[in-house]
């Protein structure tokens, strides 16, 4: 038997952005804790957007993987981008597709919130509201959360964060993860 299943998701599409950056950090710190983790491609997903329409015609493929992920987890890294104060549309639609019944994917299980953004806040604006919806589907969110401002200036070319006091502040939100998850 393996360590905590978790399922960690950038809320950016972009490929080889600051958010997926951050994701890649926090996942290689799971892994090393013994954790076993899945990186969600949200991009690669293809996730029509909500509509009950499609549902009621039967869940698309893209849906029922997705779906299937969130309910193979215990826990989530979610590393988002802040869209005019929020939360960016695409990340928004696949929690809204994962925590449609049947059942309740999300509830009862952990997830670790964090955020990098170019501008001066991180994304101090982006996460209460992130963090309003994981409640409002059922996962425990935990109370510490990390933002990254001026990412673009943050990671050295290999993806790594400069500072390791920054470092050490994503370690120990992931350790924190994974030690509620064993608990």
């Amino acid at each position: 038997m393996g360590g905590p299943r978790i399922l960690a998701i950038s809320g950016s599409l972009r490929a080889g952005g600051f958010n997926q950056l951050l994701v890649n950090v926090a996942v290689e710190k799971a892994r090393e804790l013994g954790a076993q983790v899945d990186v969600l491609d949200s991009k690669a997903l293809d996730l029509p957007l909500y509509d009950g329409d499609v549902e009621a015609r039967g869940l698309p493929a893209s849906v029922v993987a997705l779906r299937e992920r969130v309910g193979n987890a215990q826990a989530f890294i979610i590393s988002s981008p802040e869209y005019n104060s929020s939360i960016p549309g695409g990340l928004k639609n696949a929690i809204d597709w994962a925590s449609r019944p049947p059942g309740r994917l999300f509830k009862g299980k952990w997830a670790a919130v964090m955020g990098a953004s170019p501008g001066p806040f991180g994304t101090a604006r982006m996460q209460p509201h992130l963090r309003q919806v994981m409640m409002a589907v059922g996962s425990l969110v935990l109370p510490t959360q990390f933002h990254l401002a001026r990412a673009a200036e943050a990671f050295t070319p290999d993806g790594a964060l400069k500072e390791e006091g920054r470092q050490k502040e994503v370690e120990a939100l992931v350790t924190e993860l994974v030690d509620r998850v064993k608990v």
